[in-house]
């Protein structure tokens, strides 16, 4: 990114103060940034902080007597590379979406004709407003891309999606318009992700905690490195990434069906998805009462093993599988590696703080056929699903 012109555009959002690293980020990769506020980002940050970071003046008015004499910040936008906001209320994206120019970060966006890149941050129900999904869809349509909120504490406590995506995942979006990477294109990722649901009765079923965040990272940079993808999910408040062939299941058989009907058109198959390993051997049709202190017992059987099934179709697919453990990890994910016939596996200890199934993070080992392992620290999870690629890449160059 070295003497890249970039102008980060920053709303009055909460998260405001994490685009102070950014820039300082982007500066150290030598990129030359300007910084244009929204009318109340300066409420959050003080402009002469980005000016110290930056070594440029911060447009922050559309009447500012410095800066609107020569309509320096519309200059700045014929000059630049690449336009990000970081981050985005809902109020500037709507800003965006329907050509409003009443502040100098959306006047400039107007007059700007590069590539956008977004990244939105706001209160869970305003993300999920449909006001606010009907601009990112307009957005889009212009080509604008996107960095989706993660999903965590917000400011005004709720947990849930909308927080300002990890500095280091914009970052490395950010890297990818200058430095782009196709070396995934034409090979066929068949990717499952999330928990499976297994019904007792017509209110409760069976399931774990898992987000889905690891597997839709893996689809998502799968597509940014000129992959195809197929993504089987199970339910997760998770927005499916851009241009992948999305299905949807609930029960670890469907899963399973889904699998063994697309395995044959895919070069490589990574099971990220926590799939039960039991189910209620009788579904009630109705909803099972509480009797008094009565306990309830349940009898569980086991659901089909999709990687087992896959092993006997003997299919010459490179086959990545997943292990979240909480004890014996290393020992538990050589047996399953063996058991399963697998390339690779991918193992995770569930009980460490900060990688659990929720996080945003992990911290891996991964192990090959040949009982190589390399442990990876704590990293995002979609730089974890980079490294992951990389290493599958590499096996499907071997001879």
């Amino acid at each position: 990114m070295k003497n890249a012109k970039i102008v980060l555009g920053v709303s009055a959002s909460i998260a405001a103060y994490k685009a102070v690293e950014l820039v300082r980020l982007l500066v150290k990769e030598g990129a030359e940034v300007r910084v244009v506020m929204s009318a109340n980002a300066g409420q959050f940050v003080a402009p002469l902080t980005f000016e110290a970071l930056s070594g440029h003046p911060v447009y922050h008015s559309q009447f500012d007597a410095q800066n609107s004499a020569e309509m320096e910040h519309i200059r700045v936008a014929e000059n630049a590379d690449l336009l990000v906001v970081a981050p985005a209320t809902a109020s500037m994206l709507g800003k965006m979406a329907h050509g409003l120019a009443d502040d100098a970060l959306s006047s400039l966006h107007l007059a700007f004709k590069g590539p956008v890149l977004i990244a939105p941050a706001m209160n869970e129900g305003m993300w999920g407003h449909a006001a606010v999904q009907g601009n990112i869809a307009t957005l889009k349509s212009r080509g604008v891309e996107f960095v989706d909120p993660e999903s965590g504490e917000l400011a005004c406590g709720v947990i849930g999606p909308g927080r300002l995506a990890d500095i280091s995942v914009i970052l490395e979006k950010i890297k990818s318009f200058f430095n782009p990477r196709d070396d995934l294109n034409g090979i066929r990722f068949l990717i499952t992700a999330g928990p499976t649901h297994e019904a007792i009765d017509p209110v409760r079923y069976l399931s774990n905690p898992s987000s889905g965040k690891m597997g839709y990272a893996v689809a998502e940079q799968v597509k940014a490195r000129g992959g195809e993808v197929v993504l089987i999910s199970g339910p997760t408040y998770l927005k499916p990434p851009e241009g992948v062939d999305f299905k949807s299941c609930k029960r670890a058989d469907e899963m399973n069906d889904l699998v063994q009907e697309h395995l044959e058109n895919c070069d490589v198959l990574v099971m990220s998805a926590a799939v039960g390993d039991f189910a209620a051997e009788t579904l009630e049709k109705e909803k099972i009462k509480k009797q008094g202190d009565a306990g309830l017992v349940l009898k569980l059987v086991p659901t089909k093993d999709i990687l087992l099934e896959v092993a006997k179709r003997n299919s010459g697919k490179l086959v990545v599988g997943f292990a979240a453990e909480s004890q014996n990890l290393v020992e538990s994910a050589l047996a399953k590696l063996k058991k399963k016939n697998l390339d690779l596996i991918v193992a995770n200890d569930i009980s460490a703080p900060g990688i659990g199934f929720q996080s945003d993070s992990n911290q891996v080992t991964i192990i090959d056929r040949e009982e190589n392992m390399e442990n990876l620290p704590l990293k995002p999870k979609r730089e974890i699903a980079d490294l992951l690629l990389d290493r599958i890449l590499s096996r499907l160059k071997q001879p």
